[in-house]
């Protein structure tokens, strides 16, 4: 959804708008589209092409349908218009001369029209999309909503004036329970049912916080970069900022991790020395590690070397992050592929080990249950001691039953394979867990 005044926390009302994207059941993406809350019960209408894998075309048509009869209202405007995908651009076209029309007339509804015919804001002002290009997962599209079809999905109106707000976090921990992966589409090409990670990869899907690439894949052993990195802990996590914004010379506004990466470095989870983010660069596993311990602020309690005894490769890890990676093995948040008793500090870290890290952060914050892997450093291994090392720690996450953010694969953050439904990901050329 987009809004005039964009926020974590917020509801529908007229003028706001609401982003489509659609997927096939291998998690391809097909189409976009978007389109505006009017003032009364909308019919909205979305006419896919008679290929939509190869041909990315997507006619949308909507107006008032004040007595919810299924039809739009004679006597109002009806908004007409075309968006065309293209790799992870789509744009909102202007006429319809480029487009197979034949392949978009639906009988109950009017002749497509040569010129498109857009609601105010799509052509003018701070929104206006019409002959542009844009990410379709750009981290600047906040959480929306996640709907099978068919199904119901409740939508709660706000007031006008701005004086009510919703969480739609917590409105979708209303009808998704943790563990949703067995009924949300999640299955990417590349991740078989006997992959290490295919558990922690699935449910975050599930959870919308990653998301594969266009092409149903997830690309478990690519490196991940530090701005997919971004994107996923800022979709993961809602803690309050330790640092102030900064802004960093190679990341400019119109980069697709943009805000994520201003977020992720506010939470504390990625450092940076000097004035550059270097946001295509791997991470190594030690970088991903000391992300999690600074941006959770987790402190290790008692004897480091008696925790890190667990690890066969121990003497490798350097003196100054001794404590923190205890601190994250006594939470049960470490895991080692191919063998558990290999920290691998120095190796670069891949989609698949980071999403596994992940899963286990943010069961250590209690925002969802537990998987169990046999490359996840248990208790057993160590001598664990769960406390709460900061009086405040629950204070600076939002209210969650389970973890969730964002409907549609895709929100902010959700980079080309971090993503983004699914799939999730991040890159400006594939969404990442990728992208949200």
């Amino acid at each position: 959804m987009r809004g005039k005044h964009q926020s974590r926390e917020y509801g529908l009302k007229a003028g706001d708008r609401v982003v489509v994207r659609l997927y096939d059941t291998q998690n391809r993406f097909l189409g976009y589209s978007e389109f505006e809350c009017l003032s009364a019960n909308t019919m909205v209408n979305l006419i896919l092409s008679a290929n939509p894998r190869k041909y990315k075309v997507v006619r949308t048509v909507y107006g008032l349908d004040a007595n919810s009869d299924g039809m739009i209202d004679a006597g109002n405007t009806t908004y007409d218009y075309f968006t065309q995908v293209s790799g992870e651009r789509v744009s909102f076209l202007s006429t319809s001369r480029e487009v197979q029309v034949s392949q978009f007339q639906v009988q109950g509804l009017s002749a497509v029209a040569a010129n498109s015919v857009y609601p105010t804001s799509f052509k003018q002002g701070e929104f206006t999309l019409v002959r542009q290009s844009i990410n379709v997962s750009s981290a600047n599209l906040a959480a929306a909503l996640k709907a099978t079809p068919g199904s119901l999905v409740s939508i709660t109106d706000v007031s006008d004036d701005d004086s009510s707000t919703y969480d739609v976090g917590q409105l979708m921990m209303d009808y998704r329970e943790v563990g949703v992966a067995s009924g949300i589409q999640v299955n990417f090409d590349d991740v078989p049912a006997n992959h290490w990670a295919k558990e922690f990869i699935a449910e975050l899907a599930a959870l919308e916080i990653i998301e594969g690439f266009p092409d149903g894949t997830f690309r478990p052993d690519e490196q991940l970069t530090r701005a997919q990195f971004a994107a996923m802990v800022n979709q993961a996590f809602n803690k309050v900022k330790v640092r102030s914004a900064v802004s960093f010379k190679d990341v400019s506004t119109a980069f697709w991790a943009y805000t994520a990466i201003r977020e992720a470095y506010q939470m504390g989870f990625l450092d940076v020395a000097g004035s550059e983010f270097k946001p295509n660069d791997s991470l190594s596993r030690l970088e991903v590690l000391l992300g999690f311990a600074e941006g959770l602020n987790y402190n290790v309690s008692g004897s480091p070397e008696a925790i890190l005894a667990a690890y066969t490769d121990a003497a490798m890890i350097r003196s100054d992050v001794r404590s923190a990676i205890a601190a994250l093995t006594q939470r049960g948040i470490v895991v080692n592929y191919p063998d558990v008793q290999t920290l691998n500090t120095n190796k670069v870290a891949t989609r698949a080990e980071v999403c596994a890290l992940l899963y286990k952060a943010l069961v250590s914050t209690g925002q969802v249950v537990d998987i169990s892997s046999q490359y996840a450093v248990e208790g057993q291994n160590v001598e664990v001691q769960q406390t709460d090392d900061d009086d405040d720690d629950d204070a600076k996450f939002r209210e969650r039953r389970h973890c969730n953010q964002g409907i549609g694969n895709g929100a902010e953050g959700c980079d080309p394979g971090n993503s983004q439904p699914h799939g999730g990901s991040n890159d400006e050329g594939g969404r990442t867990p990728g992208n949200k």
